[in-house]
């Protein structure tokens, strides 16, 4: 952003946060539309010239927190404060809290591994400028189509790149393909073997936990028929971590789908020294159990609601 852009968006977000001017008072004093001033506070946000902090409550939080991290083994876990907030904006929360708590984790010198889904995205879209030296984004599973590219782990890695000025690696495969053989060709070409061997090697790595079965992007996107749903069902199946599908205790179905992903899998993720799991909401306390269970997180990211009923559940 140049100089003068950065300024007048400085100018305005003063204006508008410290001394309270409407957008229609801001546009009729700079001459500018009031839509593109609500643009230019947005950007400010997303950019990180603006940093919007709630200071809420933090006992009950701070004792969720370490319950789930005794309970568990985690190293941490962050609790996000939620309470009294509607679904949008408990979304936005998680998001800002979450990018704030990733933006402590990178170091200089780190390889990064994304997966994808709506959190992670809320993630990096309030991630905040902050370049870090010799970093490197690598997608953990592949993702193709035209559907909301904006949740797919090439685009979520391309995103964070430039916001840490880091290296980014694109794999350029889809997440799940037909067939066996497909598999083994696609795995095969170079481009897309290099970019998995680098992704079995991160140093940290940031998963959204999934319910195949309620608002899953993976349904959305047409990657499972109701015949293959309910196959996963009929097996057990609670949840999803980087695409490939697990039950309550945390283990691999045994469904052809999960020997069809184009991406890190389950022993490999578990072999990460560093794993990250973003997830909030009921439909997924039982995911977040399962994958728990599983051994697969050293953190955990959610909200107040989901980490109470994660604690209840698990008593």
């Amino acid at each position: 952003m140049k100089d003068e852009s950065l300024k007048l968006m400085t100018k305005i977000c003063k204006l508008y946060y410290y001394e309270a001017w409407t957008q229609e008072k801001l546009a009729e004093k700079f001459g500018i539309s009031r839509p593109n001033i609500s643009k230019i506070i947005q950007k400010a946000r997303e950019i990180g010239v603006v940093e919007i902090i709630v200071h809420d409550d933090p006992f009950q939080t701070s004792e969720l927190e370490k319950e789930l991290e005794s309970r568990y083994g985690l190293r941490q876990v962050l609790v996000v404060p939620t309470r009294d907030l509607n679904k949008e904006s408990v979304t936005e929360a998680v998001g800002r809290a979450a990018a704030q708590f990733v933006q402590k984790l990178i170091k200089s010198g780190m390889n990064i591994g994304v997966s994808w889904g709506n959190t992670l995205y809320h993630m990096v879209r309030e991630f905040p400028l902050d370049k870090k030296e010799q970093v490197r984004i690598i997608p953990l599973i592949g993702g193709s189509g035209s559907e909301r590219t904006e949740v797919h782990a090439n685009q979520i890695a391309y995103e964070l790149s430039k916001k840490i000025g880091a290296v980014c690696d694109l794999l350029y495969a889809p997440s799940v393909v037909e067939t066996d053989f497909l598999y083994n060709e696609i795995t095969a070409m170079p481009g897309i073997s290099g970019v998995l061997r680098e992704a079995e090697q991160v140093d940290l790595a940031l998963v959204g936990i999934g319910n195949p079965f309620s608002m899953s992007t993976m349904e959305r996107f047409g990657y499972l028929s109701e015949s293959t749903l309910d196959e996963l069902r009929r097996l057990g199946t609670v949840a999803d971590i980087n695409s490939r599908f697990i039950d309550r205790s945390g283990l691999g179905i045994d469904h052809p789908i999960n020997k069809r992903i184009v991406g890190v899998d389950l022993e490999q993720l578990r072999r990460i020294g560093s794993v990250v799991g973003f997830a909030f909401g009921q439909h997924k306390v039982e995911g977040i159990l399962a994958a728990l269970r599983g051994g697969y997180l050293h953190m955990l990211v959610t909200d107040e609601t989901t980490a109470s009923q994660i604690a209840e559940a698990a008593e």
